[in-house]
């Protein structure tokens, strides 16, 4: 244990924290005493930080704590040395940090780490107290059996259909060389998970149709902008790629555009994933935790390849979230609905 673990140790935090923090380390990262954790947080999240390392020392397990600040100035242009070097002897990490604009890079080596080495990994962007006493509280042994049976109806799709009220109308053609995969909370050396969890994803073939942001955007643009109930950002896509975007909110149009823009493939749809978070009862306006409500959530950019199979990819990746959704799945056998006004109609 270093230093930064034994300061972490001597924090107080709010003790509404702990059964999050618990429900982190022993049901969905199932640490055993016998492994070795990496633990990253920065000074604004250091309270979780704290909570998660009285439960790693109530495991019992070897473990070493990073303060990103105490490393690198903010924003990070790469992950600090010391921390992908600690990575490569644990088994298991956990990254509860606010991220800031432009970090994504640094991100991405650290998942590089994990990705090569099939870690077992936490990803807690953007954790926060409300997500830690809210989405943080699941069932996730139940969130897990709604995710395989969602799991198993997807994997057989060869289309899917959204629709809301709010106009969002798409059709998304899956690749059958495409993976599906979930990350219920569960996380397994298979894929790394953002925590809280609760989705199914995969990169699709090709999506068309308008899709309305009525929930959230991520990345940065999600705590600039926050809830866009009374904004919302239309999206036309049209051969898996961006063709316009609008919205009340001109700077939130301006930005969005901007940011997938960035290289030849950020207005590339990369991601399509249904959120089975039973949990989460509302958008709050952090992506961590509103892209687990129940519905659908696409993001354009970097379509985890190394998971999915999908052959390309993008330095960037933003989600984008609407609600009430009702979705249908299409199969070699037929049509069925699993969702009606963002309620699902398949059993936990």
């Amino acid at each position: 244990m270093n230093q930064a673990a034994s300061y972490l140790l001597s924090l107080a935090y709010p003790s509404e924290f702990t059964p999050g923090a618990r429900s982190a380390v022993e049901t969905c990262l199932r640490i055993d005493p016998a492994e070795k954790v990496t633990l990253i947080t920065d000074r604004v999240t250091e309270q979780i930080g704290a909570s998660l390392a009285a439960q790693l020392a109530a495991r019992g397990c070897e473990w070493n704590a990073f303060v990103l600040e105490d490393l690198a100035a903010r924003p990070l242009s790469d992950m600090p040395a010391a921390v992908l070097e600690d990575m490569e002897t644990s088994q298991v990490s956990i990254f509860a940090v606010l991220v800031q604009a432009n970090e994504l890079r640094s991100r991405m080596q650290m998942t590089d780490v994990v990705n090569r080495r099939h870690m077992r990994h936490a990803h807690m962007v953007n954790i926060t107290p409300e997500i830690m006493c809210q989405g943080m509280r699941a069932d996730f042994n139940r969130v897990d059996r709604l995710s395989q049976n969602v799991l198993e109806r997807v994997r057989q799709a060869t289309r899917i259909r959204a629709t809301t009220a709010a106009g969002t109308n798409i059709t998304a053609e899956m690749n059958p060389n495409y993976k599906w995969f979930k990350t219920s909370g569960i996380i397994s050396p298979e894929k790394w998970g953002n925590l809280p969890g609760g989705e199914c994803f995969t990169s699709p073939g090709e999506v068309n149709g308008t899709f309305v942001v009525d929930g959230v955007v991520g990345d940065w643009l999600c705590a600039r902008y926050g809830l866009l109930a009374e904004t919302p950002l239309t999206i036309e896509i049209a051969g898996n790629r961006i063709v316009r975007c609008s919205s009340a909110n001109k700077q939130l149009e301006a930005d969005f555009w901007a940011y997938t823009h960035t290289d030849e493939n950020s207005d590339r749809v990369g991601e399509f994933a249904i959120g089975t978070n039973l949990g989460v009862e509302r958008v709050i306006g952090n992506i961590l935790q509103d892209e687990k409500f129940p519905g659908i959530h696409i993001a354009f950019g970097n379509p985890y390849g190394e998971h999915t199979g999908a052959p390309w990819r993008s330095g960037t990746h933003i989600d984008v979230v609407g609600l009430r959704f009702n979705i249908w799945i299409e199969t070699e056998a037929g049509e069925e609905q699993i969702m009606r006004e963002g309620r699902f109609l398949i059993a936990a």
